[in-house]
């Protein structure tokens, strides 16, 4: 995205969404809390229950998930997959990026400011 100042050969500033499927709304909250709080992700936002079905083990199955949509750069990515890893109950979590192709461009950098490893860089408080 040339015109917003975004540097396309580095992945550091580039931001993401992060979608991450938990089996109760504590778990989803645990996670929630511990990557924004460690600066891995400037917000969590938290939908459901949510009805799955999918396929486990050769049986289709049902049941309630809860969603996670963190937003985050890419540059953090390493670090977030591990630390929900870490967190999540699940054999095989959900944990998968997407793109953020266009956004207002105060949001992205708001983001970018509270994902920065070195802390905040605005004192000012965003909308989410």
């Amino acid at each position: 995205m040339q015109g917003e100042g975004r540097n396309m050969k580095t992945t550091s500033g580039i931001p993401i969404f992060v979608y991450v499927t938990a089996p109760t709304s504590g778990e989803a909250k645990t996670i929630a809390r511990a990557v924004v709080s460690e600066r891995l992700a400037a917000c969590a936002n938290l939908l459901g229950p949510i009805h799955a079905v999918y396929r486990w083990r050769g049986k289709v199955e049902e049941g309630r998930e809860w969603v996670l949509i963190l937003k985050t750069q890419a540059s953090r990515w390493e670090q977030l997959t591990a630390r929900i890893r870490a967190l999540h109950s699940y054999d095989v979590p959900c944990i998968v990026a997407l793109p953020i192709v266009k956004g207002h461009a105060p949001f992205i950098e708001w983001v970018r400011a509270e994902t920065a490893a070195r802390g905040p860089l605005m004192a000012k408080k965003r909308g989410r």
